[in-house]
């Protein structure tokens, strides 16, 4: 017997028929015995076994994801099979456009300039750079130490004052008087290109590697190139004579 059925039974419900007997069976009006009913179904003892809210969602969540490839699979040839392997081969080409590719860093087209319209001296951009980097903004203190060590660059004529250089450009033309810090340099021109244009976050340990890179720039001396040109010449000439 349903607890419904049980219910109704125990508030004297009208039977189906007639009782026999010397009392006359006690009857209920329609209404009032479903609301009755209802009162009494509600009841926490009536629900105790049925699934939480959370069990509930899941269930319509998974029969919305059947139902979605029972329609898939019905309108792909070859049903559900059919459906499997084009989701494979989806996969695939993922895979191999991501294994060809490599992950996106930086947009193909050339990088902007390293300085905007406000010339300012090395120790500008320093200060600018320890003030970010006090109050933890680690993006603005990596370029503006980046600015730093180009414009300390220009100053000690290792570079030519050239508006419109780009980072990777200056790296590349610093290695060639710093050769010990070629490395260094191009490093600090692909996370200032990284912070600045290719969406990345930097950190305090990105910023401190500038830093000590600009502190081992001042006390580096520059090997001038018409010097390292001579030197082999004229130490075969003294090796001849």
């Amino acid at each position: 017997m349903t607890a419904a059925g049980a219910v109704l039974r125990e508030l004297g419900a009208a039977p189906l028929l007639p009782r026999t007997g010397d009392e006359p069976p006690v009857t209920i009006p329609r209404d009032p015995a479903r609301e009755a009913a209802e009162r009494e179904l509600s009841k926490p003892m009536y629900h105790e076994n049925d699934p939480s809210l959370l069990q509930r969602a899941l269930n319509r969540f998974w029969g919305w994801v059947d139902d979605l490839f029972s329609a898939a699979s019905g309108a792909t040839p070859g049903g559900g099979l059919g459906l499997l392997v084009i989701v494979l081969a989806v996969v695939l080409l993922a895979a191999a456009l991501w294994w060809r590719l490599g992950t996106p860093h930086r947009a193909a087209t050339s990088a902007p300039a390293l300085f905007d319209d406000r010339p300012r001296s090395a120790a500008e951009h320093r200060a600018a750079s320890e003030a970010h980097a006090a109050q933890a903004h680690w993006n603005q203190a990596v370029q503006e130490r980046m600015r730093a060590v180009v414009r300390a660059l220009e100053e000690r004529a290792l570079l030519d004052p050239r508006p419109g250089r780009t980072a990777d450009e200056a790296a590349t033309e610093a290695g060639r008087t710093l050769p010990s810090h070629t490395d260094r340099l191009r490093s600090a021109a692909h996370t200032f290109d990284d912070v600045t244009y290719g969406g990345r976050t930097a950190d305090e340990a990105a910023y401190l590697r500038l830093a000590e890179l600009d502190h081992d720039l001042e006390n580096t001396r520059p090997v001038l190139t018409s010097a390292a040109h001579t030197t082999p010449s004229s130490s075969s000439q003294g090796a001849a004579e």
